[in-house]
């Protein structure tokens, strides 16, 4: 009795081992910043396309005729483009079979160069500086509105919602924030609103009083800073040290966070705050309010900004390589360019250079310390 339980327990090992030798595992690289000041905008982008790739793992799939298992490869570029350009390498070393990110405009320009070499096509959810199509490389895919829509349409909200006149714009000098500080000025120029200051400061700083300092003097009604949350936090709080509390402090997606209110620290200025980021509030995603419930149960009090765009792009490449009938990048990137997705965002299709087509963006402000949509 004891012997043949013991075949049949060999059986039973033997055909979950040809099971598993069956099942083709594909590999999705991530990349983000995991480590740094930045590294809650990248935990929640690896969440987000972790989700994707156990939701695909649970409703099991075959692509080409052959039943295939998703992996996620996820990678820390700490917001450094040398780092970035390293990571990418690796991720091609190891064939994964598409990347989902990076985060950061810096990081993700110089990383598009390798990716298209190795021919491994990536899709960002948040880089948003438009210089990341200009190459044309068939290997790169953007998900969101670029800074000239994000810019723009804060430029006009400034000059035609709330007629402000002049404006003092600080940069943090990397790819994102000239970008995006750029597109503002453009617009506000047009819309003929007076720059009145421009100031530079870099993505590491926590002291700007004499930033601050040299703007008060100037007395503009706003201030546009291109840069992300971990400046922006002390740079209100500074604010409020100088008296600055009547002045309107916009910013891109990268301040538009949860986390702003806590680094900020309960500043008052915090009210002043008049940010953008692409795509529509959660609550007028097709599956936001949905989608983002299931999120807060799997990884509570972690969501950010850029998860449901990672989500997104995961889904993307499967979607991809099940009407492409293959994981090959050759054969299905001209697959991924012709999708039509309904996803969580929006749905998704590219123009021929891989920006998303029809991109919207929604404005928001801080009530009682809570990202609240003005649109």
């Amino acid at each position: 009795m004891q012997l043949k339980w013991k075949l049949t327990f060999i059986a039973g090992l033997a055909a979950v081992g040809a099971a598993s030798a069956q099942e083709q595992v594909i590999k999705i690289g991530h990349v983000a910043p995991l480590s740094g000041p930045q590294a809650h905008y990248g935990k929640d982008n690896e969440n987000g396309a972790r989700m994707a790739i156990e939701d695909l793992n649970a409703r099991g799939m075959t692509i080409g005729g052959k039943k295939v298992k998703f992996e996620l490869v996820p990678e820390d570029d700490a917001a450094d483009p040398k780092q970035g350009t390293a990571v990418a390498q690796k991720l091609c070393d190891a064939k994964v079979a598409g990347v989902v990110g990076h985060l950061n405009s810096g990081t993700t320009i110089p990383a598009a160069k390798i990716y298209n070499e190795c021919g491994i096509p990536h899709i960002t959810g948040s880089s948003t500086n438009p210089a990341l199509m200009k190459p044309g490389y068939n290997t790169s895919f953007r998900i969101i509105a670029n800074d000239n829509a994000l810019g723009a349409g804060l430029a006009s909200y400034a000059a035609d919602t709330l007629k402000l006149k002049t404006v003092a714009i600080v940069d943090d000098r990397t790819a994102y924030g000239q970008g995006v500080a750029e597109a503002f000025k453009k617009t506000a120029l047009a819309k003929g609103m007076k720059v009145v200051d421009e100031e530079f400061t870099n993505d590491k700083a926590t002291d700007f009083m004499a930033i601050l300092t040299a703007i008060k003097s100037k007395n503009p009604d706003a201030i546009f800073f291109g840069g992300m949350d971990p400046q922006a936090g002390p740079m209100l709080r500074q604010m409020e040290q100088l008296g600055m509390t009547k002045t309107k402090f916009f910013g891109g997606d990268g301040v538009c966070t949860t986390e702003i209110a806590k680094l900020s620290a309960g500043a008052k200025t915090l009210e002043n705050v008049v940010c953008a980021e692409g795509g529509t509030s959660l609550a007028k995603m097709p599956g936001g309010l949905a989608w983002k419930a299931r999120y807060d149960a799997k990884f509570p009090g972690q969501y950010q900004i850029y998860s449901p765009y990672t989500y997104d792009a995961t889904m993307l490449f499967a979607d991809a390589m099940k009407r492409a009938n293959s994981w090959d990048p050759k054969v299905y990137i001209p697959y991924l360019l012709k999708s039509n997705y309904q996803g969580v965002t929006a749905t998704i299709a590219f123009e021929p250079n891989g920006e998303l087509k029809n991109p919207a963006i929604s404005l928001y402000y801080y009530k009682d310390g809570k990202k609240t949509p003005l649109n």
